[in-house]
């Protein structure tokens, strides 16, 4: 699977530059940022295929607009409400960056919800098991964020970018300011 994987992802990165620019940002030392937006969603679920939202130029403008809103300018509530009206909750990629926004304006209840939507859509979504991961540290709950990274570990290995950021917060000790 993940051979295939492997021969598929230059592809799909293909469609994504040919449908629209792909977002500049790369991960910084640590940080936790995404580096592209949205992949085309193709997946299959009871037999119906999913319309691609990366085909999409004006679902990418908006989800551009709503990551800067995220990332640069920490405008989490105006972000929260530019995903939703994209009307593509549903997408991992997308309920992933409400739950994270959810996530920096300290509504964990919200934030639960769309991370949980996010792994309903794509059980194997490494930024989610991430970003939920540091949901469960900054609840107290070890264990389950220790869980999340194995997870992240056996999706994307122990030298990907997500791994090495939820280890490095469950290295510090409990009750520590954690920053991501």
């Amino acid at each position: 699977m993940r051979k295939l994987a492997m021969l598929v992802m230059p592809g799909l990165v293909a469609m994504s530059l040919a449908a629209a620019p792909v977002l500049s940002s790369a991960y910084a030392a640590g940080g936790d940022e995404p580096s592209s937006p949205p992949k085309s969603d193709s997946s299959t679920k009871k037999g119906k295929k999913k319309s691609s939202s990366v085909s999409d130029p004006k679902f990418l403008a908006a989800y551009r607009t709503a990551y800067t809103a995220i990332y640069d300018n920490h405008d989490y509530a105006g972000a929260i409400g530019q995903l939703k009206s994209l009307a593509r909750d549903d997408v991992a990629d997308v309920a992933n960056l409400i739950g994270y926004s959810y996530r920096k304006l300290g509504d964990y209840q919200s934030s639960k919800v769309y991370y949980e939507l996010a792994l309903k859509d794509d059980p194997n979504h490494v930024r989610t098991w991430q970003y939920y991961g540091f949901w469960q540290l900054e609840q107290g709950n070890r264990e389950q964020a220790q869980y999340h990274l194995n997870k992240i570990a056996s999706l994307a290995g122990t030298d990907s970018s997500e791994y090495r950021s939820l280890a490095a917060a469950l290295d510090k000790p409990t009750g520590a300011t954690l920053v991501y």
